[in-house]
């Protein structure tokens, strides 16, 4: 296997920073009737952490009306995306977000003036990285928060949440089976080689996804340059779009290409997509085109802590074991089955 193994991922790069509010994003206490104001350089280094792609929430005990009129007035309410404002426990809420965000636990962090609010979310949730609300102002600067390069679905992270909120009040108010409501979202998958241009990104989706990752292993830029312009590999990138936005580049898969057969070295698709029933979708291109070929298909499969769902994803395909080596698992298809694309989805095919 090509790439670099980051198994332990030892800085895990976040994905949600989730603040308190009283003497955290704010000096004073709300709820004693403080005339709490923002602290110093919070609203720059919201809408900083926001441009780098980082997603911002809530979680803090306090009456749910007053601070979110309090967020708005301060002009930074819109950063937030299903903030928790209750008498809960900080771990429940954050366990709300996580949720809803659908991110893993260790990719979220934590801010709070309180060590009894950080302890009790360490307690229940062990990976959720806390900062003390003193040392804020060093969040910029903290390598997780830091990603060496921002791609433009980066900037655009938060909008695209918020575009996923819209289709499920949509979906919500949708009075019929689940494929109908998706059927009028008139969703286009694309499917085309990969440019110069996807590369960031496709690094990027290499170090962020976890769920549906087919190996764990990352890619640089230049490793994936390489394979871009290499005859003897395919790289593939997929983005979704429907009538209330695009999803961005949502998908890749690395194909090493040998006489008589082919093998997918790395399939992985952004965990936001699941629920819209394109998981497969990628995949399924993949067979058809190695059986139009006249190849057989081999896919490298390397199991972590967090790829069960692709595992699965692979057996529903099709594929089968022919050699394992520890968590290395080597798969093929025998091309009997071809599942087709969803009905609700046009596919859009580029060389």
């Amino acid at each position: 296997m090509t790439g670099t193994v980051d198994a332990a991922r030892a800085v895990t790069m976040a994905k949600c920073l989730v603040w308190d509010l009283d003497d955290t994003l704010w000096d004073g206490t709300l709820s004693s009737g403080d005339d709490v104001v923002l602290k110093p350089g919070v609203r720059e280094l919201i809408a900083e952490l926001d441009s780098r792609g980082i997603l911002l929430s809530v979680a803090s005990k306090n009456n749910h009306d007053d601070a979110m009129a309090k967020l708005v007035e301060f002009g930074v309410a819109e950063y937030f995306l299903y903030p928790q404002i209750n008498w809960n426990s900080k771990s429940s809420s954050i366990a709300e977000i996580q949720r809803r965000l659908n991110i893993g636990m260790d990719t979220i962090m934590f801010v709070d003036d309180r060590a009894f609010e950080r302890d009790e979310v360490v307690f229940a949730h062990p990976r959720v990285e806390t900062v003390d609300a003193a040392d804020y102002l060093g969040l910029a600067a903290l390598p997780r928060l830091s990603p060496a390069v921002v791609t433009e679905d980066a900037r655009r992270r938060r909008h695209m949440y918020l575009e996923d909120q819209r289709r499920t009040e949509s979906e919500l108010a949708h009075d019929g089976p689940r494929a109908e409501f998706l059927a009028t979202l008139g969703m286009v998958f694309a499917i085309s080689r990969a440019g110069d241009g996807d590369l960031p990104r496709l690094e990027e989706l290499t170090k962020r996804t976890n769920q549906l990752n087919s190996t764990g292993i990352t890619y640089s830029h230049e490793q994936l340059e390489r394979l871009a312009h290499d005859p003897g590999h395919d790289l593939w990138v997929c983005e979704l779009t429907d009538r209330y936005g695009s999803y961005g580049k949502i998908g890749m898969a690395l194909v090493c290409r040998e006489p008589g057969s082919w093998t997918i070295k790395l399939l992985l698709m952004s965990c936001r997509t699941v629920s819209m029933g394109v998981g497969t979708v990628l995949l399924s291109f993949l067979i058809k085109r190695a059986a139009e070929n006249g190849v057989r298909l081999f896919a490298d499969f390397r199991r972590t802590d967090r790829n069960r769902q692709m595992l699965l994803t692979y057996q529903l395909a099709n594929f089968h074991v022919v050699s394992s080596d520890g968590d290395d698992l080597r798969y093929e298809n025998d091309l009997s089955v071809r599942q087709d694309y969803p009905d609700y989805i046009e596919v859009e095919i580029g060389d």
